[in-house]
Order: C-alpha cells, then structure tokens, then sequence
C-alpha cells in the first residue's frame, strides 16, 4: 500500500524566519560561513537514524519544563485531573493563552517530524525501522490534531507561501493506512531488534510494538465511533484481531536521561508549587476507598489527609486555607518525594513516562463489546475487570485489596471542600446492571486508569462524556461558560501571524468558529 508521507521541514522554516528576522536584518557578506555549523550533520546516514528516531521519542512526550505548557496546563486541567493553586495561571478558568501551546505545537513539527522525515528518507518502507516510524508519527500526531482539529499534515513542508491545514477525518484515515501497513510489516521482522536501545520505550522488540500499534489503533477506532461507526467498527475489529497489549510488560513507559535535561516533565512541574489534586479525582478516588490513591497522590503536608480543590478558582477563593498548597495533595512520590524539611520536595527527574498503559486496551476492548462488535469472544464485564485488575497490578497492587476493588459497592463521596460540591458521580465500581451505567463505568475506570496521561484522558472525556466532572467555580472564556467544558484548543495566534490564509481556510474545516468551544470532528458527545 502507498502512503502519502507529509514533508514538514517547511515547518521549521517558518518557525525560524519568524524568531530571527532581527538576524536577518544584519547579515553581512560573511553570513554564510557564519552561519554553518561546523558540527551539524550535513548528510544523514543510516548510522544517525537511531539517534534521529530517539529524539523523535524523546520531544514527542514533552520532557522537562515544556510539559507545563504544552499538556499539564491545557489537557490535564480539562480532564481534571489536577487544579491549579496559582491564581496566575487562567488557563484553568478556561483563558486560552495564545502562546503557551506553542510548546504543544513546535516540538512535533520542529523536533519530531524532520527526525522521522529523515528516518523515512534513509531506510527501506518494508524495513522495521521504517514501521516503528509510521507508528510513531501516528503517535505524535493523533496527540496534535486532538487538540486543534484541522493541522498541517499532507502538505505540510512543500515550497510555498502558505502551508495548508487538512480535515481531521482525512488525517484518521492517514492515522489508520500507516498503522495497518506498520503491523503488516512488522509481523516478519519479529526476530529484529530495530533501533536497539536508542528505542527508549521498548529497546527494539517488535512483539511489543505491534501491541502498541494495534491498541492506539484500536484507542481510534473508538474515537470516531459516534461519528463514523462502520469505519470504526472495521478499524477496531482489526486491532483486535492483530493483538493488543495484554501483560503489564507491555505498559509503554518512556526512559529518561537526567544528561541533557531529559527529565520525565510531570515530575520537573511538580516541585513548582503550581496544582494539586483535583476534587474530582478527589470524589472518586476516596470514595471508592481506591488503593492507588496513595501512589497517585500524597496526603496533603499540613493535614496528612488527601484533599482536592474544584477547578476554576479565582484569586478570592484561592486565599482560602483550604486552598492552598499545602492543604492539598500533590502527586505520588513516583514523581516528587517530600523531604520531610517542613513543604520541601525533590523531583524525581528519571522517573520513566508514561506513554500507554495495557489496562487502556482493556477498557477499549469492554466499549467494542458494548457496541456489539467482534472483540473475540470476551465480555464487556470480563474487560472492563481485567482493565482495573491490569492497572492495579501497574502500580503494584495485588491480592485480596484488588479483588475487594473490582466487587465493590462503594460510591463517589462529597470531597468537603470549599464550595461544598456534592458527590460527583452515584455509580460503584462492580459492574452495572444497565448499559448506560456500564458505559460510564468504563469511562471512569479508563479515565482513572490512563492517569496521568491528560491529553488522552480529555480527548476520551470530550468524545464518551465519561467520567462526570465538576463545572469549574469561574470561567474568563465567554465562549465557554461555567456550565461547559472546552472543547478543543484555538488556533496558535504564531500561525496567525505567519500562515494566515491556511488559517483562515482551515476555520471554515471546523464547521463552527475557531474557539474553544467548536466540538472536533469526532466529538458528537
């Protein structure tokens, strides 16, 4: 099968004539020799692909400080699985800053894109190192165009003035020929070891990688089943029919390197004193008396206790005591460890990040069930139990607390916070007797079960609904009340400023105003 494979380098370009027209300005008749780096690699050869494809890894997870702004400030406020603390930061009021996603966007045109354009460029389409890059510029964009919709995709990197957006439903149908041609591949080649260790999720081992690539097809599939169900359903039975990750082994974790500051970034943000636990997950969490809440989080300093806050606080509520940082949880100390020196943390820097958990496939596989399609012969109910059995055993926990789990009655409580917020849901954790309790169940355990992956869990809320979550106390977006939820990002203001009639064209692509508020092609919630 022949893909079209996207040049993007013109990307970068752009990027660059709009940072440095000052250096223009003062070029002189040196500026060549000047401006030639006598280090950089001027031809690619197969021997700095593996390098290429590691950094293509690396900026596609947003390492270190650029996490802030391109996911935990954005995506994982949305999903509400953190609040801010910082009446500074509006984005948790729903303000869309016009620059901090820059972060979101640059690294996948500017960092990931040309390393795999190059990897494209110098390797065979039938070779596995070839496959494991199709897989992961799926990966890299899937991430991308949920956040804004219409992107830059097909004919991002051709010379011209002004780089062209494409519908989402075109880049799906890219994201799902790349996927099938990259296990097709694969399938032979799993004696190779492609990449070795600069493969800094899975050190080359293609079984895993064609788990992985057949669960983020099938993670697809069943975003676009409210708007494209026979595509869907085709799509997902596929997936299935290849192989999902099963086994914690499969659980996609990214290794970082504390040289050249490739720090694992939920961990670099959080010794900065800026969110905690939301009441939502708070609500949850405690209600179901869940035993991964002391991995997922810490008891609050001053209180010893686990304690959210809603979402939204402005500056008034945010003097409250009950607000502040320390009366409230910060993240588990896989990622930061108080020191016990009075609110004093250290950040664990080359803690491994999460990409994909195995127990996501399981709760994709218990949604097909539910649909009616062919998901080989397991129940809604036996996926959805080996999904919070398989993220249990992530974390570590086994055994009789996890049996207790899955049978329990237990409900949502009322987290006692500020706004007196009621319980946020009335479903249990063992399984429902009707399908709409058991398509909210799903939801909420796969929500709890992705943590902390933000961007996938507020792409899932926006297109299931699930899990419930509180209106945020104020909005500053008039677009976007208290009593809705964003639904997609703007467009960036830089590409306003320097792709402006691609912009422009691509409004009318989002069949409603380019705000925050448009549903994206598969949010038919």
């Amino acid at each position: 099968m022949k893909l079209t494979r996207p040049n993007v380098l013109k990307l970068s370009a752009i990027g660059l004539l709009a940072t440095s027209s000052g250096l223009w300005s003062g070029c002189t008749s040196k500026f060549a020799e000047i401006n030639t780096s006598k280090t950089a690699i001027t031809a690619v050869t197969t021997t700095e692909v593996p390098y290429l494809y590691s950094r293509a890894l690396q900026q596609a997870s947003y390492a270190a400080g650029t996490y802030q702004t391109a996911q935990n400030l954005f995506a994982d406020l949305y999903a509400q699985y953190f609040a801010t603390t910082t009446p500074n930061f509006q984005s948790d009021r729903f303000f869309m800053h016009p620059t901090w996603v820059n972060n979101h966007w640059n690294p996948v045109y500017t960092q990931v894109v040309p390393q795999l354009q190059a990897v494209f460029d110098n390797t065979d389409a039938q070779s596995s190192q070839y496959a494991l890059a199709n897989i992961w510029w799926v990966f890299s964009f899937h991430r991308l165009t949920d956040y804004y919709g219409p992107i830059p995709y097909f004919d991002a990197g051709k010379p011209a003035n002004s780089v062209k957006y494409d519908a989402q439903k075109d880049i799906y149908d890219d994201f799902f020929k790349r996927l099938a041609a990259a296990t097709t591949v694969l399938k032979g080649k799993t004696s190779e070891t492609p990449y070795g260790t600069y493969d800094i999720i899975y050190s080359g081992n293609v079984a895993k990688w064609i788990k992985f690539a057949n669960t983020l097809r099938l993670r697809l599939a069943l975003r676009i089943s409210k708007v494209d169900p026979a595509r869907a359903k085709t799509e997902a039975e596929a997936a299935i029919a290849g192989g999902l990750l099963t086994d914690v082994a499969d659980n996609a974790l990214m290794t970082k390197n504390l040289t050249g500051n490739d720090y694992n970034g939920l961990a670099t943000i959080s010794g900065w004193g800026e969110f905690r636990m939301s009441a939502t997950m708070e609500s949850f969490l405690k209600g179901y008396e869940d035993p991964r809440i002391g991995i997922y989080f810490q008891p609050a300093f001053s209180t010893k206790t686990y304690e959210g806050l809603r979402n939204g606080l402005g500056p008034t509520e945010l003097t409250d005591p009950l607000n502040t940082n320390d009366n409230n949880s910060n993240i588990g100390d896989r990622w930061i460890k108080n020191t016990g020196a009075g609110s004093s943390w250290a950040q664990q820097y080359a803690t491994k990040q999460d990409i994909m958990h195995t127990a996501e496939a399981y709760f994709l596989i218990a949604e097909a069930a539910l649909n009616g399609w062919n998901v080989g012969g397991t129940t809604a109910q036996q996926a959805y139990e080996k999904g919070i059995r398989a993220s249990m055993e992530g974390w570590g926990i086994t055994g009789a607390a996890v049996d207790t789990y899955v049978n329990s009655t237990k409900t949502p409580i009322a987290p006692q916070d500020q706004q007196k917020s009621p319980a946020i849901s009335t479903i249990p954790v063992k399984w429902g007797a009707t399908e709409a309790i058991q398509r909210e169940q799903i939801g909420t355990q796969k929500w709890l079960a992705v943590y902390p992956d933000g961007m996938e869990a507020w792409a899932e809320v926006r297109r299931s609904g699930y899990p419930k979550l509180y209106n945020v106390v104020n909005s500053v977006n008039t677009d976007v009340p208290i009593t809705a939820h964003p639904r997609r990002i703007p467009f960036l203001l830089l590409e306003k400023q320097t792709n402006a009639d691609a912009v422009t064209t691509a409004a009318s692509l989002l069949g409603g105003p380019d705000n925050a508020a448009t549903p994206l092609w598969w949010d038919k919630n």
